[in-house]
């Protein structure tokens, strides 16, 4: 994995050796030496990580990273501060600032790798999580998701020792709940059926290996983007990388500063709200994008591109496919009658009925206006007509209640059905037949189903309007 990195430091010593580790690891490499030329860098470069030096003149590396986290264009550009100060309170000045993780000078060739690479993985998910058109709806409101106070959030961790336990409680309790799990396969059942903000590992404690916990986390669908943030021997680096190798998101060493561990699990639980954010809104513009707003069942659009799949898996296997079109009797009236909500009401109620009616694997959906189709897959037309006329009579059996002004009104469907037949070319063939059969159920006088090159054989019916 490359990508562009920016190095800011004002000892060009420094900023040489950094570059030429970085280049070696075939990344691309841009430099500043100062806090104003790195702002102005990053707003024409747009790089994807950088690694900031804390003591410089004019403008130090924390009010830079202040600078870079304050800006909603900039505000997920991970920022990873390299410093000669290694006392607790700076990490945490640091983190205050919004950096994202720290290398203490002289920096350590594998910290440096592992930490950038981590770093990276999460810039270019974020990056593609806020390209969608899901994130235009949350752009203006980014700065404040990541700075609205944690509540009612859910911590999971594996006891690791009393004093340790004790901390991380009486810290993170303003946050929510702390769950402490006794053992290994107890945090790895329960994790998946909760949903947790945070996980907080030991790297090991007594035989109990905790990468090998993260790593059954990170495998598993319901926890793969679950934070996690391990706890660790300050001479324990190697295992440190390993844990960064896999997937772990941050660290603390021990002894465990109550300030440190508040600001690294705050850190990680603001950008899990943020992705899940993120995530959700995208979810609903693709619901949005395949859904019929009013009715609630797939869109024209996206009928159309599950019916080629479905009609290329039928023709390859030589498996039955039928089509249904339902068209709902002299919808026109109800409109003209009692106005456009009352028709609204009744189509929602008709989809209602539709979707509680047809096989998870039939596809139901809106084909425009009062005209609804159901693709069913492994359905001769025989069978298919079957099931449009148990669909006909659940919509006639049952008058549709309308808002308390209208009250009920009987409302019935015409259904026109068509099988896949040799001499269909493509689903535009079969749909057209199916729409042919329409139009002969409607001739015929409403409220009935008839079968595609079966005309004669329409199912009447006494209560045909």
């Amino acid at each position: 994995m490359t990508a562009r990195i920016l190095i800011v430091d004002d000892v060009m010593p420094n900023l040489k050796l950094l570059e030429a580790k970085l280049d070696r690891e075939y990344f691309e490499v841009l430099t500043a030496q100062s806090g104003p030329d790195a702002l102005q860098v990053i707003e024409r470069e747009r790089p994807d990580l950088v690694l900031l030096d804390v003591m410089m003149p004019e403008m130090d590396g924390l009010e830079v990273c202040r600078r870079i986290k304050a800006n909603p264009e900039t505000a997920f550009l991970p920022v990873v501060l390299v410093t000669g100060l290694d006392q607790p309170q700076d990490r945490v000045a640091g983190l205050e600032a919004g950096a994202d993780e720290f290398l203490t000078k002289p920096v350590d060739d594998v910290s440096l790798y592992a930490r950038v690479r981590s770093l990276v993985r999460l810039k270019f998910t974020v990056d593609e999580l806020r390209s969608r058109e899901a994130y235009a709806t949350l752009a203006d409101d980014e700065c404040s998701i990541l700075n609205q106070p944690i509540k009612d959030a859910r911590i999971l961790m594996l006891d690791l020792t009393g004093d340790d336990v004790n901390v991380v409680r009486s810290c993170l309790e303003p946050f929510g709940g702390v769950d402490v799990a006794r053992t290994p396969a107890e945090i790895v059942q329960i994790a998946p059926r909760i949903a947790y903000d945070c996980v907080i590992l030991p790297t090991e404690v007594g035989e109990v290996d905790g990468l090998r916990i993260a790593s059954r986390l990170r495998s598993t669908r319901e926890t793969r983007l679950l934070p996690i943030v391990c706890v660790s021997e300050a001479n324990n680096r190697d295992r440190l990388n390993k844990a960064m190798d896999i997937g772990v998101n941050d660290y603390l060493l021990r002894p465990i500063d109550a300030l440190e561990l508040v600001a690294r699990v705050r850190t990680q639980i603001r950008r899990k709200r943020f992705a899940d954010a993120l995530r959700e809104n995208l979810h609903m513009s693709i619901k949005l994008a395949t859904t019929d707003s009013v009715t609630g069942l797939h869109n024209r659009h996206y009928m159309n591109s599950q019916m080629k799949t479905m009609w290329d898996n039928a023709r390859k296997e030589s498996r039955p496919l039928s089509v249904a079109i339902l068209d709902l009797d002299k919808f026109k009236l109800v409109n003209d009658n009692y106005g456009h909500t009352a028709g609204d009401e009744v189509l929602t109620q008709f989809a209602k009925r539709i979707s509680q009616s047809v096989r998870g694997i039939d596809l139901a959906a809106r084909y425009g206006g009062e005209e609804f189709v159901i693709i069913m897959p492994d359905t001769p037309q025989e069978i298919a007509g079957k099931v449009g006329e148990r669909l006909r009579n659940v919509i006639s059996s049952a008058p549709f209640r309308i808002s308390a002004d209208v009250g009920e009104l009987d409302i019935t469907v015409s259904v026109g059905v068509a099988g896949i037949d040799d001499g269909d070319l493509d689903p535009k063939a079969l749909f057209e037949r199916a729409d042919e059969a329409l139009y002969q159920a409607k001739h015929a006088g409403r409220d009935r189903v008839c079968l595609a090159g079966e005309v004669a054989n329409a199912v009447p019916q006494a209560a045909a309007s």
